[in-house]
């Protein structure tokens, strides 16, 4: 008999956990597409019983969202090399979140070299609401629905940057509300209860990452972060290291697009050149001066009377000079503030709310209000005061869509569905099964190969 060699013996055990692991077309009924992206593929699914039917009862009953990664791929072929640096971050931290108004991750399949991660579902986003009363209704979102959807917002922000994680992606797409739908039944029976739905939900945490007392600066890790229309300046201008003061300005930016019904900062995005490197933003950047005035060394905001409150104000932002992006920035064009203008224009609102944007739209980050500033800003204490459900207020008939899901040609995975854990082994010469049971008798036990191991908490 010849020697057993090491990568053997992990092999065989990779293949053995793979072939014990329960599928997931055995697992969840996939319902349809949703969306896809640079990381891979969003499916809707429902939970499935050991006997492959539709789970009605219990903690697992409901509608959930399948995330499956892309897989690495040379050419045509797919390999396998571990799990990316994003992915193994969302899945980290994911793990750690238990809030109302996060979205919950339900547990992590590994499959046929892919990664799936199973999620709480939510019928509507912000930016498909924004699409829906702008193309649709042709009328602005209701003041207590905007209130109640910024509170809530706002509230799981700030409980994430109080566990020192920034987002790096807040926008619409990325902001999900769930809908109202009949719970679970209980063994109780009687009548099923209907959840009220219209909780803000923060989603997709693949460029999150954690930021108490960081070895090096965040921008060594990763060069771009946050979708351009909601990027910050200090990040537009090259900010080697920044701070939570980026998520807050990204909420600005959602407030303004809820109010205004299109993005408030509609610039082009220049791509990085061959060697990756980052180029300056001119146009996002003058998109910005265009509403708010170009900032200075001291910069003095210039509003209409009816803004007294900040007519003559200075204001500092004293590492701007610094900037590795600041002689680009000396070549673009001075514009004045014109912001009192452009809300005035797009609201009827309050001017508290006016002075919410302004301090979340503030250049210096180190005086840009953070979350917890923001939850205790007078705008949520005047009427109507913000709900738990930000659907209450809607009238009655009225509602949202739901989310477009459609037939994918493309599987989920290649996994017989009727493989379960425990099932299906190949006993024959040349499995897994096979050279598990030979190098046990052979070498001992393959590490890591007892059945009562405890799960580690990335499997």
């Amino acid at each position: 008999m010849p020697p057993i060699q090491s990568h053997d013996i992990m092999r065989a055990y990779r293949a053995k956990k793979d072939e014990t692991r329960i599928p997931v077309n055995a697992k969840y009924h996939i319902l349809g597409f949703i969306s896809s992206g640079t990381y891979g593929r969003v499916y809707k699914a429902q939970a499935k019983d050991a006997n492959g039917n539709i789970v009605v009862t219990g903690p697992s009953a409901g509608v959930y969202a399948i995330k499956k990664f892309k897989p690495d791929k040379e050419g045509e072929v797919i390999t396998y090399t571990g799990i990316s640096q994003s992915a193994c971050r969302e899945i980290a931290l994911n793990r750690e979140m238990r809030h109302e108004n996060v979205i919950v991750l339900r547990e992590v399949m590994l499959e046929d070299k892919s990664i799936f991660m199973v999620f709480e579902y939510a019928e509507h986003d912000f930016l498909q609401i924004i699409h829906h009363h702008s193309q649709t209704l042709h009328q602005a979102i209701l003041l207590p629905v905007l209130k109640s959807f910024m509170y809530q917002l706002l509230n799981g922000l700030l409980y994430l940057h109080n566990s020192h994680i920034l987002h790096r992606d807040l926008k619409p797409a990325n902001i999900l509300v769930t809908a109202a739908r009949p719970m679970p039944a209980t063994s109780t029976g009687g009548v099923v209860p209907i959840t009220e739905g219209g909780v803000v939900k923060i989603g997709d945490l693949g460029l999150a990452r954690l930021c108490r007392s960081p070895l090096q600066p965040l921008f060594s890790g990763d060069k771009v972060v946050v979708t351009i229309w909601y990027r910050a300046p200090e990040l537009l201008l090259g900010a080697r290291h920044y701070t939570k003061a980026i998520d807050c300005w990204a909420v600005g930016c959602i407030f303004a697009e809820l109010l205004a019904l299109r993005p408030i900062f509609k610039g082009e995005e220049a791509k990085l050149d061959a060697k990756k490197n980052v180029p300056f933003q001119r146009d996002q950047l003058t998109k910005i001066f265009d509403v708010l005035g170009t900032p200075t060394g001291r910069h003095v905001k210039h509003l209409a009377p009816v803004f007294s409150l900040y007519t003559s104000t200075e204001q500092q932002w004293p590492g701007l000079t610094s900037m590795p992006e600041y002689k680009s920035f000396l070549m673009c064009e001075r514009q004045e503030n014109k912001f009192s203008q452009w809300y005035r224009q797009r609201s009827r609102n309050p001017d508290s709310g006016f002075d919410l944007m302004c301090q979340l739209f503030e250049y210096d980050p180190a005086r840009r209000l953070d979350a917890r500033g923001a939850l205790s800003h007078w705008w949520f204490q005047e009427e109507p005061i913000p709900t738990a459900n930000a659907f209450a207020h809607l009238p009655d008939g009225v509602s949202y869509p739901l989310r477009r899901v459609t037939q994918d040609e493309t599987p989920l995975t290649n996994a017989p569905p009727a493989l379960t854990a425990g099932h299906g082994a190949d006993s024959r010469p040349g499995s897994s099964s096979y050279l598990i049971n030979r190098m046990t008798s052979a070498a001992g036990p393959v590490p890591g190969h007892q059945p009562t191991r405890k799960k580690s908490r990335m499997e």
